[in-house]
């Protein structure tokens, strides 16, 4: 029990570094917290200009999901923890404990999540952010849309009907509340759009 509590903890703790402020701190950017949508993700780093940043940011979002996961399932852990695990650290990215709980909106970290569990539905989710965001130049439009597809796609057509279903559908329940706003903003015609150059 004591082993189980130790990993969820260690999951959060990754998951509330934030590679957006900590990537913005090296290349003497603006904090990301400071500016656009005011969060501190790969989209948000993307509006300084420095695409490096914006990358290192995804990179290190998206890592840190793949690395508690693959410590968890390398010390034995599944099932009901491998949940809690991803659960972890997706909400340490979201209220991160070293930066009085003012986190991204989860996205690259849920990426992060999917390829741990399915890497073959990951490829299929970022094909779609990929699609609906180069067609409306919304990123928050395309995680919307992709995070929407990843329980069907996993379920239906990749045939996954193990527990990581569950996982796929908490984490699109959590994308979505994080993008209330932006659901807002959408509808009303304010969001924020990425033009083309």
């Amino acid at each position: 029990m004591i082993n189980q509590l130790l990993i969820v903890l260690f999951a959060y703790l990754v998951g509330s570094i934030s590679s957006g402020i900590i990537v913005s701190r090296i290349f003497s950017l603006p904090d990301p917290r400071t500016m656009g949508s005011k969060n501190p993700g790969a989209t948000n780093v993307m509006r300084t200009g420095n695409k490096k940043a914006a990358v290192l940011t995804l990179l290190g979002d998206l890592l840190k999901a793949i690395f508690v996961l693959f410590i968890a399932n390398y010390l034995g852990f599944e099932g009901f923890i491998i949940i809690c695990v991803s659960l972890a650290v997706l909400i340490g990215h979201i209220f991160p404990v070293f930066y009085k709980f003012r986190g991204g909106k989860g996205v690259a970290t849920a990426v992060g999540i999917l390829f741990a569990l399915n890497f073959k539905l990951a490829l299929v989710v970022i094909c779609i952010w990929l699609f609906v965001f180069l067609i409306w130049r919304y990123s928050s439009l395309a995680a919307i849309f992709a995070s929407i597809s990843a329980p069907f796609i996993g379920f239906f057509i990749l045939k996954d009907t193990s527990l990581n279903c569950v996982t796929y559908i908490i984490v699109t329940m959590i994308i979505l509340i994080t993008h209330q706003k932006n659901i807002k903003n959408l509808l009303s015609g304010k969001e924020l759009k990425f033009e083309k150059k």
